[in-house]
């Protein structure tokens, strides 16, 4: 005989379904054999057991979706997991949710069970949540910065390879055309830092951030200058060194694995910093593009290229993000970046959006990531590889909604009678 409390139990399901109105836009089953969502979707997702089932309750939002998904809680089909662009535009335009009352809420969970209210640990890919972190030390200290380079940089370059192709380049590139290759975009980005920095044979250059040193290569081959980098990854340090060393550029470039407050060299005709000021901390702004002034000569250019916000708040990268790929990072707008730049005494001359370019760039690393997926999966884990698909594709779709942008500011250091040494119109 089924009881009264048996009957009004809820499945996983039927608690998908209350708290989406219409349902969920994709099949959904569990492992309690309830379902959810359009049968014949192309889309599916399977909570294949009760660990799973306590991320997501423990977690709400990204977070506990993403712990499921990467330690293999949740299956998702009809994607390739080093792409699942198609299914998180599906969940971006089509997910609605009702806030349940309390006493429904209680149901639920009841339902549910209480006892999955205890969080599992964490998948190993995830990082320290920021409390723990204070062992590190302060936010943004040279030590905690350290640590969350060595996170995220440090996975195996190996897999930055086959992620990345043959330029090593982890940053948005800027495509001369919808249909130009990855590699073309890439290079023509370096080019296009180069051009704005006007740089000229014989001058000095510093790239602060310089990953895997494509900047500092291209600059000094193309353009005949001497250039220093300067990266926390110690990984990208040495293979950066070690391809200078093979295209026969020691003696004029220099990468080096160093934080970059510690480069005492100063009056560089050229600083670049592609890709770092998203792990600086906007409270440390002020320091840090005095330190880009300090160190350019008069008449010097700097070339400030980071993601930002659509809108000028500061703001934290969002829970998946800070464990997963960027701990510590923080976005602002443009217009911050701008002033900040300005209140320490350079002048801005130019700035550019890219955002539409760093939309092509990721879809250029997922399909890489996609090719290469099993030599990927060996070099670092499913897990890891995982992680990567759901922050590229993820990351695409903000770009190309506006929710994310790309910016690179120009400034001048003007001499002390507030010439610029700047053309009357852009050369770039």
């Amino acid at each position: 005989m089924t009881t009264t409390s048996t009957r009004t139990q809820i499945s996983i399901g039927e608690a998908i379904d209350r708290l989406m109105p219409g349902g969920p836009p994709f099949a959904f089953t569990a492992y309690d054999g309830s379902s959810a969502g359009p049968a014949d979707s192309e889309i599916r997702l399977h909570l294949a057991n009760e660990r799973g089932l306590a991320y997501v309750m423990t977690a709400p939002g990204d977070l506990g979706v993403a712990r499921a998904y990467v330690a293999g809680d949740l299956e998702v089909t009809g994607v390739h997991p080093a792409d699942p662009y198609d299914a998180m535009t599906l969940l971006m335009n089509n997910l609605h949710f009702t806030r349940p009352t309390a006493s429904e809420a209680l149901r639920i969970v009841r339902s549910l069970g209480i006892s999955n209210l205890k969080p599992p640990p964490p998948p190993p890919q995830e990082h320290l949540p920021r409390w723990r972190r204070a062992l590190e030390g302060l936010r943004h200290s040279r030590n905690r910065d350290a640590v969350a380079i060595h996170h995220h940089y440090d996975v195996s370059n190996r897999f930055y390879e086959l992620v990345l192709g043959p330029s090593m380049t982890y940053t948005c590139a800027v495509f001369p055309k919808a249909e130009s290759s990855l590699e073309e975009a890439q290079a023509e980005k370096y080019d296009l830092v180069a051009r704005k920095l006007d740089l000229q044979p014989g001058q000095r250059l510093l790239d602060i951030g310089c990953g895997w040193g494509g900047m500092v290569r291209h600059a000094v081959r193309e353009y005949g200058v001497t250039a220093v980098g300067v990266t926390l990854s110690q990984q990208q340090a040495s293979w950066a060194q070690a391809e200078i060393d093979r295209q026969g550029l020691t003696g004029r470039a220099e990468v080096r694995h160093s934080d970059y407050r510690d480069v005492a060299e100063t009056d560089f005709d050229a600083i670049s910093s592609i890709g770092l000021t998203e792990h600086i901390g906007i409270k440390a702004y002020p320091a840090y593009f005095a330190f880009l002034h300090d160190h350019l000569r008069e008449g010097g250019r700097l070339l400030n290229h980071c993601i930002t916000r659509p809108d000028n708040l500061a703001t934290d990268t969002g829970a998946f993000i800070d464990r997963y790929v960027f701990p510590d990072g923080e976005l602002t707008g443009s217009g911050r970046i701008v002033s900040e730049i300005q209140d320490i005494g350079l002048e801005v001359r130019h700035a550019e959006n890219l955002r539409e370019h760093y939309a092509l760039t990721l879809a250029g690393w997922c399909r890489n990531l996609e090719a290469n997926w099993d030599e990927c999966v060996a070099e670092v884990g499913e897990g890891t590889a995982k992680v990567w698909g759901v922050y590229m594709a993820g990351s695409r779709l903000g770009f190309e909604r506006n929710e994310i942008q790309l910016h690179q500011v120009l400034a001048v250091k003007p001499d002390a009678a507030g010439r610029a040494h700047y053309p009357l119109r852009p050369t770039f």
